[in-house]
């Protein structure tokens, strides 16, 4: 008989294997349920984390190119369309992630707007204390950089 709570900490792979094939068998009292329960919280903190992080490097690139617009590059454009491409795949795959990002829309456009202050040495001032980019603007391809 495998120990699963120590293989959680001696091999992971091979502990998420064993797991996978006792529940597919069915063998629900053999499964390393506190540990498995961890990790399935983990796996929900991870996706609010990268939609958290993706959201708020798209919103500091978003103002750079709003507000240093002599400074526009190809760049800027990538790592728009790179971070808005992320979000949205994430968003299809699981929506319900769409009430997370609504509820915390603000709260990641403060920090995008502290960063992109120092990034830019714009004054933080200069920035609109509430986001000008609504979050349809800013999942649209053809918003904002056209």
């Amino acid at each position: 008989m495998v120990n699963l709570k120590a293989l959680y900490d001696q091999d992971y792979y091979a502990w998420l294997k064993v797991n996978l094939e006792r529940i597919k068998g069915q063998d629900f009292e053999q499964i390393d349920w506190v540990n498995l329960i961890e990790e399935l919280e983990e796996m929900g903190r991870r996706e609010k984390k990268a939609i958290f992080s993706n959201l708020k490097i798209l919103l500091i690139h978003l103002l750079k190119y709003k507000y240093q617009s002599e400074k526009r590059s190809n760049s800027w454009l990538f790592t728009i369309e790179e971070h808005r491409q992320r979000i949205q795949e994430d968003l299809e795959n699981s929506p319900s992630l769409r009430g997370y990002l609504l509820e915390n829309y603000a709260k990641c456009y403060e920090k995008a707007r502290k960063l992109a202050a120092l990034e830019t040495g714009i004054d933080i001032k200069d920035f609109p204390d509430i986001s000008p980019f609504t979050v349809e603007e800013i999942l649209d391809d053809e918003q904002l950089t056209s």
